[in-house]
């Protein structure tokens, strides 16, 4: 199967966020457990999950300015509710992180992979931060075999910051909320909404 977004090392570039167009690369490789395995394997474990089985309807990414972390970000339906699953890929153990930690993965380019729910990890954190504020737009997709690029994927879910309803801030004192159960619109200073097909959801805020 191929592993496409599996704790993918992010291009890195020095230029400000506001001009820049990240991009994330994404290599063809085998991983094991698979996403759709490791997801819902995570979510049966968890209480505002719920029970029913799982569609993966899309997913968006991130990238992490120092190139070290994956942030990978799914819409899942499972029966009845309509879910966020937000994932961080390292490559070593987050110190630590070990109530976030959804598994780890083998990755037959990048080997051993540590998975976070990237509610609980402060790079996907302030990744969601300058989303919301404005500063950092979601990644393209290069998927890279062996060494080479050989396909540019289309988003499958495009994001987008919008003012909020809320009376919450944009500063740095302003909490970051990522949500896991997209159930109605949270209040917010900020909002970051997720488009796929015909649907939307917002999927953090900032309060």
């Amino acid at each position: 199967m191929a592993g496409y977004g599996s704790a993918d090392r992010a291009a890195v570039s020095r230029v400000p966020y506001r001009i820049l167009v990240p991009m994330a690369i994404i290599y063809k490789a085998t991983i094991k457990p698979d996403k759709p395995t490791l997801i819902s394997s995570w979510l049966d474990r968890q209480p505002w999950a719920g029970r029913g089985s799982d569609e993966i309807l899309g997913a968006y990414r991130f990238d992490d300015p120092e190139g070290e972390v994956g942030i990978e970000a799914f819409l899942v339906r499972r029966g009845d509710r309509l879910l966020h699953v937000p994932l961080t890929y390292r490559g070593a153990p987050l110190p630590g992180g070990e109530e976030h930690l959804v598994t780890t993965m083998e990755h037959s380019v990048l080997g051993t992979r540590w998975i976070y729910d990237a509610a609980g990890d402060e790079v996907a954190l302030a990744c969601f931060r300058r989303a919301l504020t404005g500063e950092q737009e979601q990644a393209e997709l290069e998927i890279v075999e062996e060494g080479r690029v050989v396909e540019k994927r289309p988003q499958q879910v495009l994001v987008s910051s919008e003012p909020g309803d809320g009376d919450g801030g944009s500063g740095p004192e302003a909490r970051v909320l990522i949500r896991h159960v997209l159930d109605g619109e949270p209040e917010g200073g900020r909002l970051l909404r997720a488009r796929w097909g015909d649907e939307h959801a917002v999927v953090a805020a900032l309060a």
